[in-house]
């Protein structure tokens, strides 16, 4: 497996940082002196998506459990705390579109105990921007006062108020991801994903730096076929009636993404839990733990439903940005300049819509296609969002 730290796609700088603290917190185990500063309680590790937030927060994770305190990525510690089952690292990943007061205080009670297994208590909050004020405020009094040997990793695209409040931001340590580079995530779906050489270039290219993004367009056809239906849409609509047929093509495509994403996840989680409850079992008391099952399953399947949605907005407005790359595309080409494109396998388009648009009218678009992700942002219903987007992009 190597080192945990080859997880991280181009990120050197930010691996320089992570693995320089992990040294520091392996010394603090074991009572030698490290200078001030050099391991922290609480971390903000932000950047765009697709960038690795997530990756990076559970590699540090397996690093601080090594046993060797490099990230070895053979020990016991390290392969558990990546594979999400050690019992020291908690991971917080909003099923739905926030994350409850109720979940972050059961969190925060918990994280206050010493470690059992490991060297560290490790509190991974993915998505931090999305903690319900409450949320916020509860996570809040656990930063200000730490216990002993706890590490709070919290994952958010930057470090703005709109993102993470000013006073968890200020008691944190940053570290900021970038947009990992083409050649880096070519490599990595080469090597470790196997991928032909031609269609990780390609994936790579045309993933606007998201690197989960570039292995599913790489390994799924589907993948490749909704982003074409994407695509199509911006120099596909001539009559009036376009717009509707488009405007359901874009939401099936992202929904279609979603329940790819959704659906081996829900089955296991079900099947796993019927089996925790004895859901086969026979004998006496068997009717009580049935009903009893059958309640845990519903309420699994809540909360399925409230991720679904969450993953559907994900999903479409992943969408909406490979639409607001084509748009950029068509500046770029009407300007001459030689920047590089989003989607260099549609430059033809782009060059035709160049010659047939105005910047103005092309502006226009673009900014349609912005204002549709920040209504969806704010829960107006994706279908009418999207119609609205899709008019706007037909009148220009």
């Amino acid at each position: 497996m190597g080192s945990v730290w080859s997880q991280l796609v181009g990120q050197e700088p930010a691996v320089e940082v992570l693995s320089s603290a992990a040294d520091a917190a392996a010394k603090i185990v074991v009572g030698e002196p490290v200078p001030a500063g050099s391991m922290t309680h609480a971390w903000l590790l932000t950047g765009p998506p697709g960038s690795g937030r997530s990756v990076a927060a559970r590699t540090f994770a397996a690093a601080l459990q090594c046993v060797t305190g490099t990230g070895c990525g053979e020990c016991t510690g390290c392969r558990t705390a990546l594979h999400g089952t050690h019992a020291d690292v908690r991971l917080v990943v909003p099923e739905g579109l926030s994350i409850s007061v109720a979940e972050m205080r059961a969190l925060v009670q918990a994280a206050a105990r010493r470690p059992t297994t490991g060297r560290w208590q490790v509190v991974i909050v993915e998505d931090a921007d999305r903690l319900t004020e409450g949320a916020s405020n509860a996570l809040l009094k656990a930063v200000e006062e730490p216990p002993d040997r706890t590490v709070f990793l919290l994952c958010a695209p930057s470090d703005h108020p709109e993102d993470v409040s000013v006073t968890i931001r200020s008691r944190c340590r940053l570290v900021n991801l970038r947009t990992p580079p083409r050649e880096a995530i070519a490599k990595v779906l080469v090597e470790r994903d196997g991928v032909d050489p031609e269609l990780a270039e390609w994936a790579a290219a045309v993933c606007g730096g998201h690197v989960g993004r570039a292995r599913r367009l790489a390994t799924d056809e589907q993948s490749r076929k909704r982003r074409e239906t994407v695509l199509r849409i911006p120099l596909g609509l001539r009559r009036p009636a376009d717009v509707f047929a488009c405007a359901d093509e874009l939401i099936a495509a992202a929904e279609g993404d979603a329940t790819e994403e959704s659906k081996a996840r829900d089955e296991s989680e079900k099947a796993e839990l019927r089996n925790a409850m004895g859901g086969d079992a026979t004998g006496k008391g068997v009717a009580g733990a049935k009903r009893a099952a059958e309640a845990a399953v519903k309420a699994l399947e809540k909360r399925q439903k409230s991720r679904a949605t969450r993953t559907q907005r994900d999903t479409l407005d992943l969408a909406l940005v490979d639409l607001a790359g084509f748009y950029r595309d068509v500046l770029v080409t009407a300007s001459g300049a030689k920047a590089v494109l989003n989607h260099p396998d549609h430059a033809n388009d782009a060059v035709e819509a160049a010659r047939t648009w105005t910047p103005e009218s092309t502006l226009r678009r673009l900014e349609a296609v912005l204002a549709c992700r920040e209504a969806i942002l704010w829960n107006v219903k994706p279908r009418i969002a999207v119609e609205a987007m899709v008019t706007a992009l037909r009148h220009g």
